[in-house]
């Protein structure tokens, strides 16, 4: 008797183990490279910017609580797929090559890419690019269109901070990326300037881990709220003015 008590009781404490290591996370966990001004960037220790306030937004429409992961770009959605992030939001374009890992959200907004020269630059547009060394932020769209343009020599660095250092110092001819952090970093590097010319069009949206439909659902359904309520717009307004 004692034996099958002993037998119940185990398998009544290994029932409630596998109960307690199912219980659904309070955390929704944000995958970013916080090297991209507006949309995430350093403020002292804490990141902040456009995307982590409206992940922060989703989050809370969703009952949980926003934890956001530092990563390089190229391991953002390495680290969704794996699911040791929910999602990642870093100023990402949809593009084929990704939808076949993970897949996006509704776009949340519009962006474009341009072209940082130093001043006096013979480069004075898209077709001048030919033959010259352009820099560009591994893994990010001008990375994946800039690759396209004709006998290109492809620089490629960690942070778009790195790609711009190395345009100021001469070291490469030129620079594309998104239009915002373009803004950001030519104000900090007197003798670079941006293009009229737009090197692309983009959208913006959060990716997530290929077939989890559920997450996806709920991610659309908060952006869908936020952007009826007007808090989408005032979360982008609120580092990037009208121009």
């Amino acid at each position: 008797m004692k034996k099958v008590v002993y037998v119940l009781l185990v398998v009544m404490m290994t029932m409630s183990l596998a109960a307690c290591g199912k219980k659904e996370s309070k955390e929704l966990v944000m995958a970013t490279n916080a090297e991209f001004p507006p949309y995430e960037y350093y403020d002292g220790d804490e990141i902040v910017g456009i995307d982590v306030e409206i992940a922060g937004a989703i989050a809370k429409e969703l009952g949980l609580e926003l934890k956001v992961e530092d990563m390089a770009f190229d391991s953002i959605n390495v680290a969704v797929d794996s699911g040791k992030a929910d999602i990642g939001a870093a100023g990402m374009t949809v593009t084929e090559k990704r939808l076949k890992n993970v897949d996006f959200s509704d776009s949340y907004a519009t962006a474009t890419q341009v072209i940082i020269v130093q001043e006096g630059s013979d480069i004075k547009g898209v077709d001048d690019l030919v033959g010259k060394s352009v820099g560009v932020q591994l893994g990010t769209t001008g990375d994946i269109l800039a690759a396209d343009i004709e006998d290109v020599t492809m620089e490629r660095f960690n942070k778009g901070t790195e790609a711009v250092m190395a345009l100021a110092q001469g070291k490469i001819d030129c620079v594309i990326i998104d239009n915002q952090p373009a803004k950001v970093f030519v104000e900090k590097n007197e003798g670079l300037v941006i293009l009229d010319e737009k090197f692309a069009d983009e959208e913006y949206a959060i990716s997530i881990k290929k077939g989890n439909t559920e997450l996806l659902d709920k991610v659309n359904k908060a952006l869908k709220t936020l952007k009826e309520s007007g808090e989408l717009d005032k979360i982008i307004a609120k580092y990037i003015s009208a121009e």
